[in-house]
């Protein structure tokens, strides 16, 4: 494996940025004809949840199993509607402890109305199967939602769209018979699902009906793994959780009117061994950098970098709103992840193949607005999955700034990337363009500079292109295309590179810091009989 990452392919051969990969006008659609994924099959390390027969003829049945709900396993996702899944309930009018009840029944019972007449009705009946948190969840997110909405808005959702949602939510022990693994450190697994069993997952989710996943204690059963039931976003009273909502009402408006009719495949992906970055000879591909647009809209075709929290969706469901959690909400199908991906490792990643966008919107972070229902017409895959494939990286958070020169951190970010660049759900598939930007940058205090450059260094070494998106940063565009126009037309390998990046962390600490681009291109003589 590794002399295979070493010999790569030089910079104008087959790394050539065509018009394939740039971008402009007529190739934002780079990569669209993606070329035949082969035949959809269930293998020991790929769950399929739907009958593959039916994908076929563009009909999705849902894998059934023999009595689904006796399974209750710590290596599967435990369904609401599992006979183990119980609560105890108290008596009205008698002192005792009360009796022991199978939960999903008394889910049932609560979701199963005509409509919700108020805000309190819905609290009640998701406090009514949390028995243990009904006095700790407060609920002020979601009603001063509400009372902000006009009140034909309100009614609407009340009375119709809540309904819709808690009925598609009861269709879980029909819709998800299968066993969802969970997808722990260290698996290298994909479970493909229907764009319906998503949505039947995150309207229980959305109704807080998961077992086991409210707690977030150190040593609880879930505490290496995200949230999923919506509780904490119904707490959060701003205008984020008011943006939110819009967001994911939006979808769940959307797909209980129309719902759609494809698959998403979700894989973990991790290195099997680590890469030689002083040795590699891999020279750099091609780049373009621009100050214009969005991955999600500029990155079609591409593969699109999601700046991930290692708990997959960060805030998503809490107060987070930057990229990933933008991301996340405007296609919420990618929130299901957090159901099943425990926190990814230092050489992890996680490859979303097929997830649709429903939202458009305005802004960023407390910018973020809501701004319309979106109509993806991205094309589909022999599989029926969206042509839409995102990769999410997670980057180190630096208390101090200067960490992220250290030869160990430059280590782990190169390897977190080219984990990224390399995955490839479908191992004959055409490599892509990586469609990415400031990754780890703002909150994290990432280097801008230093961090495109390690992009293009993992980029070269997984032999894929890169275009690279600066949110509106010209003076950042302009540096990122200079430098690599100086390393490309210099030959300069990745090996040369790191050493450089080696070097340069000598002089990180000191007070006289020299720009790392100034450096590099004065130091690359210095270098040169080493890769």
């Amino acid at each position: 494996m590794e002399r295979e990452q070493m010999q790569c392919s030089p910079a104008g051969s087959e790394s050539r940025l065509s018009a394939d990969a740039c971008p402009g006008p007529e190739v934002m659609d780079a990569g669209a004809g993606v070329s035949e994924t082969g035949l959809l099959r269930p293998t020991p390390d790929h769950t399929i949840c739907v009958e593959v027969s039916g994908v076929r003829l563009g009909k999705l049945f849902p894998f059934t199993v023999p009595n689904p709900e006796a399974i209750w396993s710590s290596e599967y996702v435990k369904m609401p509607f599992s006979t183990s899944n119980r609560q105890t309930r108290s008596v009205p009018g008698q002192r005792c402890e009360g009796r022991v009840v199978h939960r999903w029944e008394v889910i049932k019972e609560a979701l199963d109305r005509p409509d919700f007449k108020t805000a309190e009705d819905l609290v009640g009946a998701i406090r009514l199967y949390n028995p243990k948190y009904a006095s700790i969840w407060t609920f002020m997110g979601l009603h001063h939602y509400l009372k902000q909405m006009h009140h034909s808005e309100r009614q609407f959702l009340l009375e119709r769209l809540l309904p819709q949602m808690a009925q598609l939510a009861l269709r879980l022990p029909g819709l998800c018979q299968l066993p969802i693994q969970l997808l722990r450190v260290g698996m290298k697994r994909a479970i493909s699902m229907s764009q319906e069993q998503i949505a039947c997952l995150l309207a229980n989710a959305f109704f807080c009906t998961f077992p086991r996943r409210n707690s977030t204690r150190r040593h609880s059963e879930y505490s290496n793994f995200p949230s999923i039931n919506f509780n904490r976003l119904f707490e959060i009273t701003s205008q984020r959780t008011f943006e939110k909502l819009n967001t994911i009402f939006c979808y769940f408006r959307m797909v209980t009117e129309n719902m759609p009719k494809g698959l998403v495949t979700f894989q973990r992906c991790g290195l099997d061994s680590p890469i030689e970055w002083k040795r590699s000879r891999c020279t750099v591909t091609q780049l373009l950098a621009t100050s214009e647009g969005t991955i999600e809209d500029k990155g079609r075709g591409m593969l699109q970098v999601d700046f991930a929290s290692a708990m997959v969706g960060g805030g998503v469901l809490g107060q987070g709103l930057i990229q990933e959690e933008v991301r996340f909400l405007i296609n919420p199908e990618l929130i299901v992840t957090r159901l099943f991906t425990e926190r990814l490792g230092a050489s992890e990643c996680l490859v979303i193949t097929g997830a649709q966008r429903y939202s458009e919107y305005t802004g960023y972070s407390d910018s973020y607005r809501w701004v319309r229902p979106h109509h993806d017409t991205t094309p589909r895959d022999s599989w029926l999955r969206r042509q839409t494939e995102i990769v999410a990286i997670d980057a180190l958070n630096f208390s101090d700034p200067i960490d992220q020169y250290k030869p160990h951190c430059l280590k782990r970010e190169l390897t977190k990337a080219y984990c990224g660049f390399s995955c490839r759900v479908i191992p004959d598939m055409q490599r892509k363009a990586v469609a990415t930007g400031n990754w780890g940058c703002g909150a994290f205090k990432g280097d801008v500079k230093l961090k495109a450059l390690i992009q293009i260094m993992a980029a070269a070494q997984a032999r894929r292109n890169v275009v690279y998106f600066t949110f509106g940063d010209v003076d950042s565009m302009t540096a990122i295309q200079k430098m690599h126009q100086f390393l490309q037309s210099r030959n300069i390998t990745v090996g040369r590179i790191y050493n450089l990046l080696e070097k340069y962390s000598q002089t990180a600490f000191t007070g006289s810091r020299p720009d790392l681009y100034d450096f590099i291109q004065s130091n690359v003589d210095c270098l040169r009989g080493r890769y």
